[in-house]
C-alpha cells in the first residue's frame, strides 16, 4: 500500500507544482487570506474529503475517515504570505504588488493537497483518521494556529506532524531534533522621553536619542554576560526613530527589536533584564521610559518518542545519510502551539535550488525553492499517516 500510494504521489507531482505556482502568483498576507482558503476547500472537496471552513477566521480542515477505527493523526501547512515584493524573473511570479509567498507556504499547501489526494483514494485500507490542517496567518501575532486550536481543530487528534521547506538545506535531505528545535519570538518598543532644546545649549537638555544609544548599548551585554554560556539568546534592536532637524535636541526616541530563546529561564530573564536596563539608564540620566514588551510564539519543543518515530522513517525511506538532527534554529512558528495541544513533531524538507545563484534565504524578494522537495515532504507524510495508524500498535 505505501509503495503505490508513493508512486500515485509522484504522479501527482505536476499537479503540486501548479497548485503551488497559482498560489504563488495570488498570495494573500496574514489576516488578508480570502481566496486562498476558499481554493483549498475546492481541491478537498473535489477529493471526496469532509471540509470545515472558517475554523479559527479563515482556516481550512479537511477530515479522512478511515474505513477501519484507529487513531487520528493530523498534518498541518500554513498559507500565508508576506508582504514583500517578488523580485524573481520567473513566469510563476506574483501578480499582486507587495505582496510575496518568500517562505514557502505555497509549497507546504501545494504539498499537503497532494497528500490529502492521495490518502483520500485510499481511505478504505485505513485504520483511523486523518485531519488535514490549512492554517493561515503563520506569519502575523497571534497566529492562524492558537485561533485554529480555540476552534476545535485538534479535537481527537492523536498526534500531528508537519514540513517546513528549507532553502538552507540540500534538497534531497531532511532535518529535525528532539525538544527545542525552533525558539521563542518576543518584541519589545521602547520610547524614551527626555527634554529637548538648541543643539547649542545641550546642558538645558535632556537628550533622548543619547539615553536611547546607551540604553541599546547596554542591552547588547544581557546575551554576553547574564545569559548561561550553555544556552543560546539573541537580541536584535531593528529600528530607531528620534529627531526632527540637526541642531534640535530631540525630546524623544523610539526604538524596537526582536528576542529569541529556547528555555523558559532564559525568556524571563531576558524580558526581565530589558526591562531593568532600560529603567535603570532612563533614571541615571533623567528620562523616562515607556516599555512595550510583547510574548509572541513559544518554542518549537519536538516530542520524543513523535521525533525517533520519525526519523526511523526518514532513515527508512530516505537513507541514514539524508536523515539528519540538525541544531536548533533561531526562527519562530506558531506550530509550537500544536505541539503543546497534542504529541507530536515538525522537520525541515530540504529545498535548496539547483543553482546556487538562485538560492536565497527565506524572506528575501527573491526566494524560491527547488519544488522536487514538496515531492520529499509529501512521501514522508503519507509514511508517518500509513505506518502511524496501520503499524502503530507495534511500532509506535
Amino acid at each position: 500500500m505505501l509503495d503505490r500510494m508513493h508512486r500515485e504521489m509522484e504522479e501527482m507531482y505536476d499537479q503540486m507544482v501548479a497548485w503551488r505556482r497559482h498560489f504563488h502568483q495570488y498570495p494573500e498576507i496574514s489576516y488578508q487570506e480570502i481566496e486562498t482558503p476558499k481554493k483549498i476547500a475546492e481541491i478537498l472537496t473535489g477529493c471526496g474529503i469532509e471540509v470545515r471552513n472558517g475554523v479559527g477566521q479563515r482556516g481550512v480542515v479537511g477530515t479522512i475517515i478511515g474505513a477501519k477505527p484507529g487513531k487520528t493523526v493530523a498534518l498541518r501547512a500554513d498559507f500565508d504570505a508576506l508582504p514583500i515584493q517578488d523580485e524573481k524573473d520567473v513566469p510563476y511570479k506574483s501578480r499582486v504588488r507587495g505582496a510575496m509567498h518568500a517562505c514557502g507556504h505555497d509549497g507546504h499547501t501545494a504539498a499537503l493537497l497532494g497528500v490529502a489526494k492521495v490518502l483520500s483514494e485510499h481511505r478504505d485500507q485505513l485504520s483511523g483518521n486523518v485531519v488535514l490542517i490549512h492554517q493561515h496567518a503563520e506569519e502575523s501575532l497571534p497566529g492562524g494556529a492558537a485561533e485554529m486550536i480555540q476552534d476545535g481543530c485538534l479535537e481527537s487528534v492523536d498526534a500531528i506532524f508537519s514540513s517546513h521547506l528549507m532553502s538552507t538545506l540540500p534538497f534531497g535531505v531532511v532535518g529535525t531534533k528532539k525538544g527545542a528545535f525552533t525558539s521563542s519570538a518576543d518584541g519589545f518598543e521602547v520610547t524614551i522621553r527626555g527634554k529637548g532644546g538648541h543643539g547649542a545649549s545641550p546642558h538645558q537638555t535632556v537628550d533622548a536619542i543619547v539615553v536611547a544609544v546607551q540604553a541599546i548599548n547596554q542591552l547588547q551585554l544581557i546575551v554576553s554576560r547574564q545569559v548561561d554560556p550553555m544556552k543560546a539568546a539573541v537580541l536584535s534592536v531593528g529600528t530607531f526613530q528620534a529627531g526632527e532637524a540637526p541642531n534640535i535636541i530631540a525630546d524623544s526616541a523610539i526604538f524596537s527589536g526582536t528576542v529569541r530563546t529556547f528555555d523558559p529561564d532564559t525568556r524571563a530573564l531576558m524580558e526581565r533584564e530589558i526591562r531593568r536596563i532600560v529603567e535603570g539608564v532612563c533614571e541615571t540620566l533623567h528620562a523616562e521610559a515607556e516599555i512595550k514588551y510583547t510574548r509572541g510564539y513559544p518554542t518549537v519543543m519536538n516530542h520524543e518518542r513523535e521525533t525517533d518515530f520519525f526519523l526511523n522513517i526518514a532513515v527508512r525511506d530516505l537513507g541514514a545519510e539524508k536523515a539528519l538532527v540538525v541544531p536548533p534554529l533561531p526562527a519562530a512558528d506558531d506550530y509550537a502551539y500544536y505541539l503543546e495541544k497534542v504529541p507530536g513533531m515538525y522537520f525541515f524538507t530540504g529545498a535548496a535550488m539547483a543553482d546556487p545563484a538562485a538560492n536565497f534565504p527565506h524572506h528575501h524578494p527573491r526566494f524560491d525553492f527547488d519544488e522536487r522537495a514538496m515531492l520529499v515532504s509529501g512521501k514522508l507524510m503519507l509514511s508517518l499517516v500509513h505506518d502511524f495508524l496501520n503499524k502503530g500498535t507495534t511500532i509506535y
